[in-house]
């Protein structure tokens, strides 16, 4: 069974992830807390289904606030249950074992449904599957080969997604709207930021191709997924040596791009989510002198967890089971840029346009290379230059 094609696109804001940042308990390694939930969004059992007692979030690395790829997760969850949930994260360098202890934890505490983010689960999940049976595991952007078994456990189910569609769509629209000079800045070379990085190298090529324009990009992976002082550096030198707009694709690892372009009049595009309320905020308090957020390459986070929640309650999970759903445009829209008036910053690329170009991608006339094999460089014509940074 897919996911209902309910919009992604009108995910909360900063309000609403700020709310389910306090709705449940959190742990890690060294610290323990929790709080009274603000709302209680738990979903009636329908007949036939299960009631879930408690879910638990389990994150391979990061932070539970990075306004990305975690706490778009937590949204769904805590938005979900209520009081009845909690959330895990791990000690930098986590292990595999590191994992599995978070698991066990969880499952100590009470949790019959634990969501695994990140695809460093892999190894852990063919460990937890078989030790608990009666748990049920969502695992984002996990697959068959990063779990390793022959066939995905019978109480597991994988979400992932076509990032390569949404940073296509968003390479594309900052070359259209004119940039020449481009860069990516991922976290960890990890197969959803490479699909997300290579989108966006192959959207932009197009665009260049399209204006008979030469562009260049900087590629870069910072090793990690938090900014710091020495990757801020490193973006302050791309944005001073004439970058227009980083695509910051990595969790936390945005604040280093969004510090040093605001020093050089630089833009940003955000990822997962639409990160352009940082940016509304960032100017409302006077930390930003302008919105650097000109887009965000988003996928459906949020809703997928949700749904998948909603699933098992609904007495759905056996249509789920040991399947892999892998959504792009093809199945909705499950990828792509915010198009709200308040976040679309785009000067010159138009709405009709990028819906223009989300429909090729659908139809099957344009086909984004979905390859997240680091060694293998996505090809590009003379129009793009690309400097691959170690």
């Amino acid at each position: 069974m897919m996911i209902s094609r309910r919009n992604f696109l009108a995910v909360a804001g900063a309000a609403a992830a700020a709310a389910a940042l306090t709705a449940c308990g959190g742990s890690s390694s060294s610290t323990a807390s929790s709080a009274a939930a603000s709302t209680s969004a738990a979903a009636s059992t329908a007949e036939g289904g299960e009631k879930i007692v408690k879910v638990a979030l389990t994150c391979d690395t990061g932070t539970i606030d990075d306004e990305s790829f975690n706490q778009a997760c937590w949204t769904a969850v805590s938005g979900y249950m209520g009081d009845d949930c909690q959330y895990y994260i791990p000690e930098a360098d986590a292990s595999d074992e590191d994992r599995e202890t978070m698991i066990r934890q969880a499952v100590n505490d009470g949790a019959d449904v634990i969501v695994c983010v990140g695809y460093l689960y892999g190894a852990s999940l063919a460990w937890a599957a078989d030790q608990y049976p009666d748990v049920k595991f969502i695992a984002i952007d996990v697959t068959q080969g990063d779990i390793g078994t022959d066939a995905i456990p019978a109480n597991c189910y994988c979400i992932t997604f076509k990032e390569e569609q949404a940073g296509y769509l968003a390479g594309y629209a900052v070359v259209k709207d004119g940039k020449t000079k481009l860069g990516f800045l991922g976290g960890m070379a990890v197969p959803a930021v490479i699909r997300y990085g290579y989108g966006y190298v192959q959207g932009a090529d197009a665009a260049a191709q399209e204006l008979g324009t030469n562009i260049d990009i900087n590629y870069f992976y910072g090793g990690q997924f938090y900014g710091d002082a020495n990757i801020t550096s490193r973006m302050e030198g791309w944005y001073s040596n004439g970058t227009q707009v980083v695509f910051a694709c990595g969790g936390g690892i945005y604040t280093s791009a969004v510090e040093a372009a605001l020093k050089n009049n630089g833009y940003v595009v955000g990822v997962d989510v639409d990160q352009n309320y940082i940016g509304v905020n960032g100017v409302a308090d006077g930390s930003f002198a302008y919105n650097p957020f000109i887009t965000s390459a988003m996928k459906g986070l949020t809703e997928a967890v949700n749904t998948a929640l909603s699933d098992i309650e609904a007495g759905d999970w056996s249509n789920i089971a040991a399947s892999n759903g892998n959504f792009g445009l093809e199945d909705g829209d499950y990828v792509g840029l915010p198009t709200d008036a308040d976040s679309w910053n785009f000067k010159t690329f138009t709405t009709d346009e990028y819906e223009a170009l989300k429909n090729k991608i659908k139809s099957g006339e344009i086909v984004v290379d979905n390859s997240s094999d680091d060694s293998t460089k996505p090809t590009v014509s003379e129009f793009t230059t690309v400097n691959y940074i170690q």
